[in-house]
């Protein structure tokens, strides 16, 4: 049996004996089904995004308040039109608590977002207090007091009143929700999401606007959240602000890095242990200790301890290890395509064109100059080699002329535009691609999908096609595209492994492999040859020397000279910052300044 079908397996087996359970374990699975939800949009925001919230406990009682406030408020009343169905109220209470939850998601977001480290969490935490107040201190909202008389759901005239039969409305919202966050994760637009958490500046490379990703995941957790709230107002049929606070939004997020926060079945494993245990402890401790209190809290702050020191990734992936012993795991298979789907292309510029122009390009870091009006050109058709000692500014210029950092003075041009103030992802957009000097891979990821992430902008679809897998042929496309760069380079038999496995050398090719999904118009490398062995290397420059008769201009940063001087047309040469020689390789060789500076041992001797 696969894991799928002992999933669809539990579901049924849920499904047969949900009428048969008692009330109090319908009340209590229900409850598990909205807390899972929750939680599912923490592992997205927290586990996947790395983005850590402790307010979503807000964004649950903005979907409860709405709901609440429209069922029982004549305010509401007044506003809708005469003789509206009693029974559609709820539904207007959802679509309100949906909108205010975007609004309030997207300001919040746009602010909180901003911060980095634990300034982060310390601001979700500012304002989950505040919406906290704000529910308890609103006399339209019934202050702390809270609102009663909520009308139950009502399908087709049939009541939801009980769980019995609202809890397999809860489950199924909660199913539906978890298959929409799967295909999003297995799609063009979830490569870009799991490339938030520690590949920001890889990401934007790429193309990838990472800012407004983060800024829609927030939105979307918290809206699932909202949703979550709305069906919690509906099941208590009644609202206060106590379940809405800081502490509740601690036990969401406890939920998810239990239960395992990169994992979304990890987020119904969290929520199910956490509130069985809540439920069992708050009727033991008492009788253990004889007293009563929230000892429960105690208990839960010692077992997240336990879990963060002997389960750092959760639950769920120790429980997928156990359960690999006797099911089948799930073979990942290319999605075919309904009908052929061409990926956007790009036309190489002609021989001779310059694609990249640095001009009198100068970086200060306070009193430090890495970079003195440097100036040099790559065109297509070409590799041009930058080379210079360690600490001549190699690294700080390639930075800049790709976009990650900005020139202190200096002009930067690629395409003939002008590129002062603008993000490394318009870099890419223009036909730039790159590698990175330390590799930046999504390690546990295969390298598929790796060098998948470089054909994001040849992609279109968005986030709710991907939810609803209408992106299948767009990226049976790109992944088609993707294994066919990992076999130009040479790693085909590499391509479905976790990217972390291979050695470094292999690393720094798929990187490679990654910016030409992309379909650059300039290449950057910088060290590719780096933990390359001999004959890895003379692939490398086969490689390079076939994309350069297909049009690429080439920049190259390196240390080996061999490779350099048999490869590169042109060759610049940096010391302290400085251009001390520029032109072809047997011209830089001959160069005084050169040979005294970097390269005068070995080319004296007569090593190259």
């Amino acid at each position: 049996m696969s894991a799928r079908q002992f999933t669809l397996a539990c579901i049924a087996a849920l499904a047969l004996v949900w009428g048969f359970l008692p009330e109090f374990t319908l009340t209590v699975m229900s409850y598990i089904g909205l807390y899972a939800m929750v939680a599912a949009g923490l592992v997205m925001l927290t586990g996947v995004g790395g983005m850590t919230s402790f307010g979503q406990a807000a964004f649950v009682g903005l979907g409860a308040y709405a709901s609440a406030w429209v069922c029982t408020s004549p305010l509401a009343a007044a506003w809708l039109p005469a003789g509206f169905p009693p029974a559609l109220l709820p539904f207007v209470g959802l679509v309100l608590g949906l909108v205010a939850t975007y609004a309030v998601a997207r300001f919040l977001g746009a602010v909180t977002l901003r911060l980095s480290g634990h300034y982060l969490p310390l601001g979700t935490i500012a304002w989950g207090l505040s919406l906290y107040y704000v529910f308890g201190n609103l006399d339209v909202l019934g202050g702390f007091t809270g609102m009663s008389g909520l009308p139950p759901l009502t399908l087709a005239g049939f009541s939801l009143a009980s769980p019995l039969y609202l809890g397999p409305l809860i489950w199924a919202v909660l199913l539906l929700a978890l298959w929409a966050l799967h295909n999003l994760l297995d799609s063009r637009e979830g490569r870009a999401i799991r490339a938030l958490k520690g590949g920001r500046v890889m990401a934007e490379s790429m193309g990838v606007d990472t800012a407004h990703y983060r800024i829609k995941l927030f939105v979307l957790a918290a809206l699932l959240a909202a949703v979550s709230g709305w069906l919690y107002a509906h099941l208590q049929r009644f609202v206060n602000p106590t379940p809405f606070n800081i502490n509740i939004g601690i036990e969401y997020l406890f939920m998810a890095v239990v239960g395992g926060a990169g994992h979304l079945w990890g987020a119904v494993l969290g929520a199910t242990l956490i509130t069985l245990l809540k439920e069992q402890l708050q009727d033991w401790l008492p009788k253990l200790l004889g007293a009563s209190g929230n000892f429960e809290v105690i208990v839960f702050g010692l077992l997240m301890l336990f879990v963060l020191q002997r389960f750092a990734d959760g639950l769920w992936p120790r429980l997928q290890t156990f359960s690999g012993r006797w099911l089948r795991p799930e073979t990942r298979r290319t999605p075919l395509a309904v009908s052929p789907v061409q990926l956007e292309q790009r036309v190489l510029p002609p021989a001779g064109q310059v694609l990249l122009d640095a001009r009198q390009v100068t970086r200060r870091f306070g009193g430090l100059l890495a970079n003195n009006n440097v100036n040099m050109s790559l065109k297509a058709h070409e590799v041009h080699a930058l080379i210079g000692p360690n600490g001549a500014g190699k690294s700080t210029f390639f930075n800049m002329i790709s976009g990650v950092d900005e020139p202190t003075s200096g002009e930067v041009r690629l395409m003939e535009q002008a590129m002062q103030g603008r993000p490394s992802r318009d870099f890419a957009a223009l036909g730039l691609g790159r590698t990175f000097q330390h590799v930046r891979l999504l390690g546990q990821r295969s390298v598929l999908e790796n060098v998948a992430l470089g054909a994001h902008r040849r992609g279109r679809k968005g986030w709710i096609a991907s939810m609803l897998r209408l992106d299948r042929a767009e990226e049976a496309a790109i992944l088609a595209e993707a294994r066919r760069q990992i076999e130009r380079c040479g790693l085909g038999e590499f391509a479905d492994r976790p990217a972390a496995s291979l050695a470094l050398g292999q690393q720094r090719v798929v990187e490679i492999a990654r910016a030409l999904a992309g379909q650059p118009a300039a290449l950057l490398l910088d060290e590719p040859a780096a933990g390359l062995r001999h004959l890895e290397k003379q692939a490398l420059a086969r490689l390079l020397d076939q994309l350069r008769s297909e049009g690429l201009g080439i920049l190259v940063v390196e240390h080996d000279m061999e490779f350099v001087m048999n490869l590169a047309d042109r060759i610049t040469v940096l010391e302290f910052g400085e251009v001390i020689a520029e032109g072809t390789p047997a011209e830089v060789q001959a160069n005084p300044r050169v040979l005294e500076a970097y390269l005068g041992g070995e080319l004296n001797g007569g090593g190259l």
